[in-house]
């Protein structure tokens, strides 16, 4: 730790000086390079003209005297340590290095916004710096006047900070005593805070970001969009599309500020407070600093997060196959000599957005699997890491590729020279993913075959926590679910003969992972197994028709930033074979009249089968129902636009742009439609941005070269995949 102490010191230095803000801008010495706005490329704005001074942002101390026990959690959180901390300053000061101070601006409106907002992310600056030990720091999002919902990098307006409003209802410029805070505590309660601040919607002006051209002399890129996720996921309940649905609706705020038994009185609401630790995934933050507490509420808030199932089994004796669904039968003999080929699936059922969420590409996450015997002898293994701490690179894990314009993978998280993403898997809320071993048992071993499997997760890379603490540290690794299971007993699972309503989950989530693998065959006999225990689960009906469906247009996967199973854009197949897939949604509407997730299918199959009034009639039903599902709108839109309804298909697609303003499916379609509108400003700002934020087709020989090259990585594209022998 030592040696990044010293590193931290002389990079600091390199930057970070002492200097009055009045004598930098009167003196004409912030360079602007993105044009007239000094926060760009980040898109935070200011309620005020120019910049502030450091001393206008009360520290974090002022607010402790009162708020003790919310101030030593945030102390401990990644807000707090968001810019000092070694993992994330060690990558910034490459951005530095290879391009300039004011590229930062883009990371700091959300890593450092008192930097930004006191100009201090400019060439030669000698500002003095106390607030980059404090990151986002109280007075920072209780200083947000103003958010632009779901796009993300810094897109909010920071107000001048005051903790207390005047009489007449204008804010203090001036730091009030403690004594004239709890003489008017509702004064100091009108100045920090604001409804917005208890809603998703705030975190997504951080918690979604893209890579804007200026930052990479490309174009843009979507880097992450957790918000997204979270909007389109049952946890919001703001989409009938999800396979599960919840009682309630689930917020940022739910899981990660979590409330806590008050111990001051201030801000305390019914002898609770909302913990200010915003526990995460981040590992790395309390391990470095060695805060056992936040290391334990994270562990606390990611297990048991994924749910983990054996459920189906192959032996291969000499040519002769059996299978079994070990759902149904969890018995299966095994003989020397047969080649076992498992099915595990894994579902995310207990994280509100994707596994793993934002920056995957230096994070990690992996299943680890291991078959053995009655003596402990190891017969395979899958999944382990080597005594450098690195995983073994044909495990299946959850991460993505970046490279650059040549094809070099980028392991430092250099996202200012990413070209594109060669690899991304994760897994979404609500779905399941299927993880396919092959091994062969040996002549000789003792019966019965243990199988074990656990997902891990650990921040970050070895290769790049090595990097940052300039020599091998072993940083924790988490376990996010696991399951066990024993092959060749003649003990039912679990000493008891199958539960029907467990039964049905785990036919589902086979389902659900199945039709991530394209297996539509595979997938449509698992739904039908669901039906065939409870007749009346509507939900089973309507994924046999999605798979029904599948199998003549092959399906797109769910997006955040496009439509979901259905594409707009394949009516190519012959209508009448969707016969099928209808009969089941009727049968599901029969049993749920009205459900709006039957209805969407329902909608999007008549229009294929140019049944148009009956679609918009179906979909008009769903967008009524769940006004924030941009699907529903933007498959009621495309009807619309069939029909040559181009008031009407504008309004939808607009419809669309209001829940995701950077929706390049909505701005292609409103790019057609309002020329016929007569409103040709409209289209070509929509027709920029799909320009702008549409996939580059020149990327795709440069993909194809990196695949070549990366016999694990084109494995893990490969749908139903195996690993072993």
């Amino acid at each position: 730790m030592r040696t990044v102490s010293v590193f931290l010191l002389i990079s600091i230095g390199l930057f970070l000086c002492t200097h009055s803000i009045e004598a930098q801008t009167a003196d004409h010495n912030y360079i602007l390079p993105f044009g007239d706005n000094p926060y760009a490329p980040s898109l935070a704005k200011a309620g005020f003209t120019g910049f502030l001074k450091p001393t206008e942002f009360p520290p974090a101390k002022y607010c402790s005297k009162c708020h003790q026990q919310v101030h030593q959690q945030w102390r401990e959180s990644a807000h707090a340590n968001s810019f000092r901390e070694p993992f994330y300053l060690k990558n910034v000061q490459l951005l530095i290095d290879q391009k300039g101070i004011e590229y930062s601006r883009h990371c700091e409106g959300c890593h450092n916004p008192v930097a930004l907002f006191t100009g201090a992310l400019t060439k030669g600056s000698i500002l003095d710096r106390p607030f980059d030990e404090e990151g986002v720091t109280c007075v920072v999002c209780h200083s947000i006047t103003k958010i632009e919902t779901n796009l993300g990098t810094g897109s909010y307006e920071l107000g001048r900070p005051a903790v207390m409003l005047n009489t007449d209802g204008t804010p203090r410029t001036d730091l009030p005593s403690y004594s004239e805070i709890l003489e008017r505590p509702e004064l100091h309660k009108k100045a920090v805070m604001r409804d917005f601040l208890r809603t998703p919607e705030f975190c997504s002006v951080c918690h979604k970001a893209a890579i804007p051209p200026e930052l990479n002399s490309y174009k843009w890129l979507r880097a992450f969009s957790v918000y997204d996720e979270w909007q389109q996921s049952s946890w919001s309940k703001q989409s009938a599309l999800p396979f599960y649905k919840k009682d309630k609706v689930s917020s940022c705020q739910n899981c990660h500020m979590p409330p806590e038994t008050a111990l001051d009185p201030y801000g305390a609401k019914d002898g609770k407070i909302d913990s200010h630790r915003f526990p995460g995934a981040n590992t790395a933050i309390p391990t470095y600093y060695s805060y056992p507490d936040q290391t334990e509420a994270v562990r606390k808030l990611m297990s048991n997060t994924l749910g983990l199932d054996f459920a189906a089994i192959s032996s291969n004796h000499h040519g002769k196959i059996t299978q079994t669904a070990l759902i149904d039968n969890p018995q299966m003999l095994v003989t020397p000599g047969d080649e076992i080929t498992v099915d595990l699936v894994i579902q995310n059922r207990g994280i509100g957005h994707s596994l793993v969420p934002e920056q995957r590409d230096f994070y990690e996450s992996w299943v680890e699997f291991t078959a053995s015997d009655a003596k402990g002898k190891v017969l395979f293994h899958s999944g382990s890491l080597d005594g450098e701490g690195l995983l073994d690179p044909a495990a299946h894990s959850y991460t993505n590729r970046l490279i650059d314009r040549s094809g070099k993978s980028l392991f430092l998280h250099q996202v200012w020279n990413a070209r594109l993403k060669t690899y991304d898997n994760t897994i979404l809320p609500g779905r399941s993913d299927l993880v396919r071993y092959r091994f062969r048992l040996p002549e000789r071993f003792s019966r019965p075959v243990a199988l074990s499997a656990v997902v891990h997760y650990r921040r970050f890379r070895q290769r790049y926590t090595d990097y940052i603490l300039d020599g091998h540290v072993a940083y924790p690794v988490l376990d996010l679910g696991s399951a066990n299971f024993v092959l060749g007993s003649a003990a039912k699972r679990n000493g008891t003969a199958p539960d029907p309503k467990q039964a049905l989950l785990r036919w589902n989530n086979y389902g659900i992972a199945l039709l991530g693998q394209q297996q539509w065959w595979s997938a449509e006999a698992a739904f039908e197994r669901t039906t065939a225990i409870d007749p009346t689960y509507a939900d089973g009906y309507v994924n046999a028709a999605i798979a029904e469906y599948s199998k003549w247009i092959e399906a797109r996967k769910e997006n955040p930033d496009g439509p979901g199973v259905f594409s707009l854009d394949n009516a190519n197949a012959a209508p009448e074979k969707f016969t099928a897939a209808l009969v089941l949604l009727n049968k599901a509407l029969e049993l749920a009249p009205g459900y709006a997730r039957a209805l969407y299918y329902r909608g999007a199959i008549l229009r294929l089968q140019n049944r148009l009034n009956e679609a918009a009639a179906s979909l008009a039903e769903v967008v009524e129902k769940y006004p924030a599902m941009r699907q529903g709108h933007q498959e009621l839109g495309y009807v619309l636009y069939l029909k040559k309804d181009y008031a009407g298909a504008s309004r939808q697609f607009e419809a669309v742009k209001l829940i995701n303003p950077e929706d390049i499916t909505a701005c292609y379609y409103l790019s057609l439609i309002y020329p016929n509108m007569g409103k040709h400003h409209e289209a070509e700002e929509n027709a920029r941005i799909y320009s702008s934020h549409r996939d580059d087709p020149n990327n795709y020989a440069l993909n194809l070269d990196f695949v070549k090259t990366h016999p694990d990585e084109t494995q893990e594209l490969t749908p139903y995949h195996v690993h072993g022998k």
